[in-house]
């Protein structure tokens, strides 16, 4: 671990002066990159160069007490030595923690799909109440969310909403939504006051670029016609919906919240290269059974991952033992105490794998 932390270093001074340069501060694609690989490699190195730091801070004070034999500057340099062995362990960790394998899709933003699940209409609304939760948790994060597709009951739910998520990371953060979410309440049609169960499946998958995902004509079927229900001006006097159906897979993306077909049309492309490069990605996962089966977040679509209980005003999640009392703020999309739980749960069972193959 030390050498590649040495080689690190390094690299990352290389980078420093290649970005000083003026033939790469004109070339903005090289630029770009340089400083997305030093803003990747600034805090392995401050965390190396506190451990070597603190290191060397526990040389020195097993030296001075070897020589010292005053008592009261022993038990300060004792104080000193417990303060920089916590703080090496503690890094060392932290160290273990950045150096794990990254995940090449977490810096892509993410098409996020929820679909009712069990529960008829009561399971619509819940699906809506999520998708207002994600949105509202991305803008508290200073991302963008843009609306692809939603098929709405007009009662105020929604039988699947497919959107984007525009932000650094945003896949390493909300990947661990991916799951079966269920909620038990009393539905306002519920006269007899019964709790009932429904279910809203979330999949947040990473955005594909056309380098990811080739997609042949002869496969695609394109049609164009009026968009239904609710819509402003134009939208539903003009063939600006598109519909796609991929013959491979069987997928057909619907796409009419713009009132451009051209619009509708690229709207539809991304979400059915997302759809397909999410494909690709769970054959890999399938073939690596073993390995996402000891990680969070990594899990089979259709595992129940998280309970909102409204008569006790509690989330639960699953995955992690995790339970909070706080349902109204966490409705209202303060999710990034699970999220951070989750994130922290993941890590550990990938150092504690690392660790039994050291």
């Amino acid at each position: 671990m030390f050498d590649k932390l040495e080689d690190l270093i390094l690299r990352y001074e290389e980078v420093m002066n290649l970005l000083s340069e003026p033939d790469v501060a004109n070339d903005t694609n090289r630029f770009r990159s340089l400083m997305k690989e030093q803003a990747n490699l600034a805090p392995i190195v401050e965390a190396y160069k506190a451990y070597k730091e603190n290191s060397g801070t526990i040389d020195d004070s097993l030296a001075l007490l070897e020589e010292e034999s005053d008592e009261e500057m022993r038990e300060m340099i004792k104080e000193e030595l417990a303060e920089a062995r916590k703080k090496v362990a503690e890094l060392e960790t932290r160290l273990k923690i950045l150096l794990l394998p990254k995940d090449p899709n977490d810096d892509k933003n993410v098409i996020v799909e929820i679909r009712a699940g069990a529960g008829g209409e009561e399971a619509a609304l819940f699906a809506a109440e999520m998708y207002r939760l994600y949105v509202h948790y991305v803008e508290s994060r200073g991302w963008q969310t843009e609306l692809l597709e939603s098929d709405d009951t007009g009662l105020g739910g929604m039988k699947s909403v497919n959107f984007m998520v525009r932000g650094e990371g945003a896949y390493s953060v909300l990947k661990y939504e991916s799951g079966v979410h269920r909620v038990q309440r009393v539905p306002e049609t519920e006269s007899q006051g019964r709790i009932q169960t429904s279910t809203c499946s979330v999949a947040v998958m990473p955005e594909a670029e056309e380098v990811d995902v080739q997609i042949n004509d002869s496969d695609i079927r394109i049609d164009v016609m009026r968009a239904s229900g609710n819509g402003g001006q134009c939208v539903n006097t003009t063939d600006s919906a598109v519909r796609l159906t991929h013959y491979p897979t069987g997928i057909v993306i619907y796409s009419q919240t713009e009132k451009s077909q051209l619009q509708n049309k690229a709207k539809a492309f991304a979400l059915l290269r997302a759809k397909l490069y999410d494909l690709e990605l769970q054959k890999k996962q399938d073939a690596e059974a073993q390995e996402r089966r000891s990680q969070i977040g990594t899990g089979d679509r259709s595992e129940k991952i998280r309970t909102y209980n409204f008569p006790q005003g509690r989330v639960t999640d699953h995955r992690i033992n995790l339970t909070l009392y706080k349902l109204d703020k966490i409705m209202n999309g303060d999710i990034q105490e699970i999220i951070d739980a989750c994130i922290a749960a993941d890590q550990a069972a990938k150092l504690a794998k690392m660790n039994e193959s050291a």
